[in-house]
């Protein structure tokens, strides 16, 4: 029996992972001036980027809706007997309740929230993955991750916080104040929801040496595979890997551009790192 692992745009996985774990990835859409485009596929991260400065205005994200699950999996089971969908966390996105709602009428299908975003629900998608070469069926799949998704490390940091101004999420004199002092907020998803849970301050340099200290010292995890998600220069991801190097031994570093969804509203100079805690 074949299970087959997919997930939304939201997931953030290269091209290369996706090809090496057999991921299929169904699109969320984004909104240019008017313009509804599918994530990934007919809009990228520059895109979104290129937009915001000739105009000045944002990019919007919408979620999967139900016609294009119900043409996904009818797709994908072509192809499987049985297929997992990992989710954007549903407190972000109707995505996971709209998958769930066109699940209904396929009995093969499961639906996954992975309680994250970004690489964070890479992390579930891959472990997945895994565990459907293993020969696990659909309903075990869904078993072990709820073990894992409680595990998953997923935080970033905002080196620019025009977008999260521009966005609503961060007042002007908050946004003043960040900008001058040279303030750069750290997220953190938690069950599902972002929190901002440090701040760091001086140069991406700076920022980088201390948020991945942070996030590696003194912690438990597993040293197969780290992510390392952005919106920055190759500059700053090959500094980040080699920072982190410096604390643990992963098997694999996989630096991956940040989708339309993170670009959307956390612009430029956007770096976290994601892993699976033990």
């Amino acid at each position: 029996m074949k299970v087959k692992i997919c997930a939304d745009s939201v997931c953030d996985l290269s091209e290369e992972l996706k090809k090496r774990y057999d991921i299929s990835v169904v699109p969320l859409y984004v909104n240019k001036g008017g313009e509804t485009l599918k994530d990934g596929v007919e809009i990228t991260q520059k895109d979104v980027f290129e937009h915001y400065r000739s105009t000045g205005k944002l990019c919007s994200t919408a979620a999967v809706n139900i016609d294009d699950f119900t043409r996904f999996f009818t797709e994908q089971l072509k192809e499987c007997d049985e297929l997992v969908l990992i989710t954007i966390s549903s407190d972000f996105s109707s995505t996971y309740q709209n998958a769930v709602i066109a699940a209904e009428d396929f009995p093969n299908v499961r639906v996954v929230d992975s309680r994250n975003l970004s690489t964070g629900e890479g992390l579930v998608a891959v472990s997945a993955a895994k565990l459907a070469a293993k020969g696990l069926s659909a309903d075990e799949i869904v078993t072990a991750l709820g073990e894992i998704i409680p595990k998953v490390d997923a935080t970033f940091f905002v080196a620019n916080v025009e977008y999260l101004h521009k966005g609503g999420r961060c007042s002007s004199i908050a946004a003043l104040g960040a900008n001058l002092l040279k303030l750069k907020p750290c997220i953190a998803v938690i069950d599902g929801k972002m929190k901002v849970i440090k701040k760091y301050r001086g140069s991406i340099e700076k920022t980088i040496n201390d948020y991945v200290k942070d996030r590696l010292t003194g912690v438990d995890v597993d040293e197969d595979l780290i992510f390392i998600t952005h919106t920055t220069s190759k500059e700053n991801t090959d500094h980040a890997a080699a920072e982190i190097a410096k604390y643990k031994s992963f098997s694999e570093i996989a630096a991956t551009d940040a989708g339309c969804t993170v670009a959307c509203h956390c612009g430029e100079d956007t770096l976290g790192v994601l892993f699976i805690r033990k």
